[in-house]
């Protein structure tokens, strides 16, 4: 990759270099529009699952025999589970954004140095 391929790439994500990696920017970086398909995918299975466990919970209470409620309890827990590792999914797509640009940074930075190194 050229310097000049690795200026134009930060200066389209609008990375400044006094910009902190907070929370906001970080969820900022994930509700942006490239990212907008994984972000729906994420709320559309979250919200499945928590109405999958919701359903478990009614049904739960509704059952009659012991056999019902250990099947609704298992189903129960699997799909908070399930939702966990779907927020965590989120989280490390959240980061990778970061790091990736951070990375971006650090190619430019050693490819200056090179430069002046080498002059």
């Amino acid at each position: 990759m050229t310097d000049e391929q690795i200026k134009r790439i930060l200066d389209d994500e609008g990375y400044q270099d006094d910009r902190e990696n907070t929370f906001r920017t970080m969820l900022g970086d994930f509700y942006n529009r490239k990212m907008l398909f994984t972000a729906t995918f994420i709320w559309v299975w979250g919200i499945a699952v928590m109405a999958g466990a919701a359903f478990c919970v009614v049904r739960f209470f509704n059952a009659e025999q012991t056999i019902d409620h250990v099947m609704y309890a298992a189903l129960f827990v699997c799909c908070i589970q399930f939702l966990a590792l779907t927020k965590i999914f989120a989280w490390q797509l959240i980061h990778r954004n970061g790091i990736l640009r951070e990375i971006k940074r650090l190619e430019l930075r050693i490819a200056e140095l090179s430069k002046n190194h080498s002059v």
